[in-house]
């Protein structure tokens, strides 16, 4: 049994077309997407802005709602629960934030924010003081930090509140939605290397969102690359880095940064060719059309099946799923 089981997820918006007029338009920020999870695994959802990673998230955790689809959370339906039992479930999933600035109250003092999920659970001071401290340590935080406010800490500190108080309730999943893309480089590595650690330590599961391949190559287990509100390739993690498939896929890993001068590429890089375009009115057939460098005729008329071309490893594309 997976720990979440997402099928089918839809999410549309309502949006109208002009400040003045009534006339609304619909925008698939989801068309589509299965998403499941196992128990201590790292699934690593990439793509550029603006591709309906963030909406996938906010869906799962009940932020927003779904139109279309079913979550399953440990087999249970998460529709088929009242409120109060949703609220138990989403306590069980939790968030860690692109930015730590915005996710802290610049009031409370990194204590208070770590404790703040206990506090409105109704825990005693004393346990939600012990188990505080407890979390600061296990996240790196000298317990002396009690008392500052989140302005007098660095980033690395910050981010490191925040996971600490994702931490607070025992969650099982953890939605990390670009949790190092605000921090110095030598600060992610610190930060991905504190996660890897506290998954190992607590057997948590992550929903990892980045537009950063080179950062989920080392902590994710699974990679789904995403593409105007749909998954275009997915695979185990060594298998969309060695034989990667799909021309998207290559274009965002032939654009890693090589930090050795010395090295040279001896292949022609993808490139990927103007901008993403309008969600609102997406192509008719395959989503990458307009950008792709090998697209033929039926692409533009016929959406390509997400079709398995190895073990695990699937690939939506009409050309490259024929080889």
């Amino acid at each position: 049994m997976y720990l979440l089981d997402a099928v089918n997820l839809k999410v549309n918006y309502k949006l109208k077309r002009h400040s003045f007029s009534e006339r609304r338009s619909t925008l698939r920020a989801v068309d589509g997407v299965n998403l499941r999870i196992n128990h201590g695994q790292t699934v690593a959802l990439v793509g550029e802005s603006g591709c309906g990673k963030s909406s996938v998230a906010r869906a799962i955790l009940g932020i927003i709602e779904t139109t279309e689809g079913e979550i399953f959370f440990e087999g249970t339906d998460l529709a088929a629960l009242d409120k109060n039992e949703r609220k138990q479930v989403w306590r069980q999933m939790q968030v860690v934030s692109q930015d730590p600035v915005s996710a802290l109250n610049p009031r409370l003092s990194v204590g208070r924010a770590i404790g703040e999920p206990m506090q409105i659970s109704g825990f005693p001071e004393r346990k939600i003081e012990n188990r505080t401290r407890d979390l600061m340590k296990m996240v790196g935080l000298n317990p002396d930090l009690f008392g500052r406010l989140p302005q007098a800490l660095s980033g690395g500190q910050r981010q490191r509140v925040v996971i600490a108080r994702a931490l607070t309730m025992s969650p099982k999943l953890v939605v990390c939605d670009e949790p190092v893309s605000a921090l110095d480089v030598s600060i992610q590595s610190q930060i991905l290397n504190l996660l890897a650690r506290l998954q190992k330590e607590l057997g948590l599961s992550y929903l990892f969102i980045s537009h950063d391949l080179s950062v989920v190559r080392h902590i994710s287990d699974m990679v789904k690359v995403m593409y105007l509100g749909v998954i275009i390739e997915e695979g185990p993690t060594a298998d969309i880095f060695a034989k990667s498939c799909h021309p998207y896929t290559q274009a965002l890993i032939s654009a890693i940064p090589i930090p050795d001068p010395d090295r040279r590429k001896t292949y022609k890089e993808p490139v990927i060719r103007g901008e993403l375009p309008n969600a609102i009115e997406p192509p008719k057939g395959c989503p990458y059309v307009s950008r792709c460098t090998i697209a033929e005729s039926q692409c533009a008329s016929k959406r390509p099946p997400l079709v398995e071309i190895d073990p695990n490893h699937f690939i939506r594309c009409h050309v490259r799923s024929q080889h």
